[in-house]
């Protein structure tokens, strides 16, 4: 869901065409184990081939992707993408205003669902699947097992939403094992804390609907929604927000759970004995391992004190010891001790990378400053998740970011090549999805709804029907797909890039005067495999020099007296020649080269 109104507060908190697609063959190259290349999908849209969209449209109306769209066709696709790991997103039985009472769920109330299809960190039932997404609603489990299969068979892993933080206001599990307690079942709610309760109660206050939810106007009237929500006493929302009366940016529709911290009386912690939410959570993640999923994608883990992480994952890892934790997290002064107290495999680069990477294409930050966040994450960079879109970021193609998605191709090449760490794209990315127009609640801003039924267009055009082939796609479509494809496939792949070093020789370009500071250059080595990756920011087409200094030269056992070959791997276009440890390139407008160095 949506952090940008929480970030400053978890900072001041915690301290601190008709042609089908071609995907070109791969350079030869030496077997190496793969980093994690990351493809988030929104279950809930990846396979809806309904083009309506009509603002707050109903199920019927706009339709819904389903397990079954995600079909072998799709898999193989993702694959040959170069994705190592698929992110299903909306997996877990969320608040809807879909009616599937006659399954058996009650109907949800639409003044604390976001839009028609709810927010899917918005969980109703942590031990049950969305209904929205399986074309059997009583066999939604079953299809769900059915997609984790599928999506082994093809050769890549699984990666589900594990939201720890906080559940839907009416958070109920009819699902549970036999033996389960609910989460707040036996809550003492005449106190505002007690270290055993699952919730934080306001004693004698009941919870009021937002004026400007319950304002949205006749042609937004769902069938409960009338501006009475029943909750007393009333549940602390799930931003920490020790009020009534959350606004409608706060996150109104969801519930804070307590860990055993005291929040109001200076964050006092409670931990010894165990709190009951830290046992039920262990228990909901054993759960999931179970059903051979293979990581989890902890929604604003860092709301969560890490002592649950140190306690939870080496237990959940003992179950499948191969199983991943990837933390949503913001605050750079808690990196190390999400990774080596809570046990976390990687972090979430959005705070330094993606945030300069994002300015960098705005022309609004130096290239200088890259080398300055790899060296201040100096020791955990394997860890961090590097990225451009999610669902919580504007999509690269709309008017709020680059408003072209070839703009944001050397931050790609960056994100992609610069360490060892795993790299995610979000799904239409590589097609250029833009994320336009007004979708339901979550307005017009450039990204796509995670909270209304909806179609996405550039998306559809490579879905062709469910055929997967890219047929519909433009010919500039054509050509970005495959330049992620290109690289994807080299990143995941390349032994520099998967387990080699890193040497940034851009301020040493700059101070020399080979080139400004909207161009980066590093090296990526392993043994004798060595790579010059260039990523230039100039808007338009520049002439620039690349030297490698002779400290860094003697690193990968290059001479000032030999001429090397540069084969360019990420285009397959001209290569070059490096001559006394230096390269003249014509760098093409928002351009980048990978080259080989033979």
């Amino acid at each position: 869901m949506y952090r940008f109104t929480l970030i400053l507060a978890i900072l001041a908190l915690s301290g601190c065409g008709q042609k089908k697609e071609e995907i070109p063959p791969l350079p030869t190259m030496q077997t190496a184990p793969q980093k994690i290349i990351v493809y988030q999908l929104m279950t809930r849209l990846f396979g809806n081939k309904e083009t309506v969209n009509k603002p707050y449209g109903t199920l019927e109306e706009n339709g819904v992707g389903k397990f079954s769209d995600i079909n072998d066709r799709a898999l193989e696709s993702l694959k040959q993408l170069g994705i190592t790991h698929v992110w299903y997103t909306g997996v877990l039985e969320h608040a809807v205003l879909t009616d599937y009472t006659n399954y058996g769920m009650p109907l949800d109330d639409a003044d604390v669902v976001k839009g028609r299809a709810g927010s899917p960190y918005a969980i109703k039932d942590y031990y049950d699947i969305n209904p929205d997404l399986a074309v059997s609603v009583p066999n939604r489990m079953k299809e769900f097992e059915q997609l984790v299969e599928r999506t082994h068979k093809h050769g890549l892993k699984v990666l589900i939403d594990f939201v720890p933080n906080h559940v839907a206001r009416a958070y109920k599990s009819d699902a549970k094992p036999k033996g389960v307690i609910d989460l707040g079942e036996f809550d003492d709610k005449n106190v505002r804390f007690k270290p055993d309760n699952n919730f934080y109660y306001l004693p004698g206050e009941s919870f009021v609907v937002p004026k400007d939810y319950q304002s949205l106007g006749p042609d937004h009237e769902f069938p409960t929604k009338d501006g009475k929500f029943d909750e007393t006493p009333a549940k602390v929302t799930g931003n920490d927000q020790f009020t009534a009366t959350p606004g409608v940016n706060e996150w109104f529709e969801t519930v804070k759970l307590n860990y055993g911290v005291d929040i109001e009386n200076g964050r006092q912690t409670y931990f010894d004995p165990v709190p009951d939410t830290w046992v039920k959570m262990k228990d909901i993640l054993v759960f999931w391992a179970k059903k051979n999923v293979d990581g989890f994608r902890c929604d604003m883990a860092e709301m969560v004190p890490v002592e649950f992480w140190q306690w939870a994952i080496p237990q959940v890892k003992a179950v499948n010891p191969d199983i991943i934790f990837v933390a949503e997290i913001y605050n750079p002064a808690q990196y190390r001790n999400y990774i080596h107290t809570g046990r976390f495999d990687y972090l979430y680069d959005k705070v330094q990378l993606y945030d300069t990477l994002r300015l960098l294409v705005n022309g609004k930050r130096s290239t200088e400053d890259v080398a300055v966040i790899q060296n201040d994450l100096k020791g955990i960079n394997a860890n961090m998740l590097h990225f451009l879109e999610n669902h919580d970021e504007q999509r690269i193609a709309s008017k709020y970011f680059a408003g072209n998605p070839w703009k944001a191709v050397p931050a790609m090449v960056i994100s992609a090549t610069i360490d060892q760490g795993p790299v995610m794209i979000y799904f239409g990315q590589e097609v250029g999805e833009p994320g336009a127009g007004a979708e339901g609640f979550q307005g017009d801003d450039g990204r796509t709804t995670i909270f209304d039924y909806w179609g996405v267009p550039e998306h559809q055009k490579w879905m062709n029907g469910g055929v997967f082939d890219g047929a519909l796609l433009s010919e500039d479509q054509q050509k970005l797909r495959n330049l992620y494809s290109s690289l994807l496939n080299l990143a995941g792949k390349h032994p520099a890039i998967v387990s080699g070093d890193y040497e940034d020789i851009t301020a040493y370009n700059i101070d020399q005067k080979n080139f400004n500071d909207d161009v980066f250059a590093c090296l990526r080595f392993a043994g004798d495999k060595k790579l010059l990756i260039v990523a230039g920011f100039n808007s338009t087409s520049r002439k620039v020099r690349v030297s490698i200094p002779s400290v860094v030269a003697g690193k990968l056992s290059l001479h000032a007296d030999k001429e090397y070959a540069l084969k360019e791997l990420l285009w397959r276009e001209e290569d070059e020649t490096l001559i006394e440890l230096f390269v003249n390139l014509e760098l093409p407008a928002f351009g980048a080269f990978v080259f080989e160095i033979e």
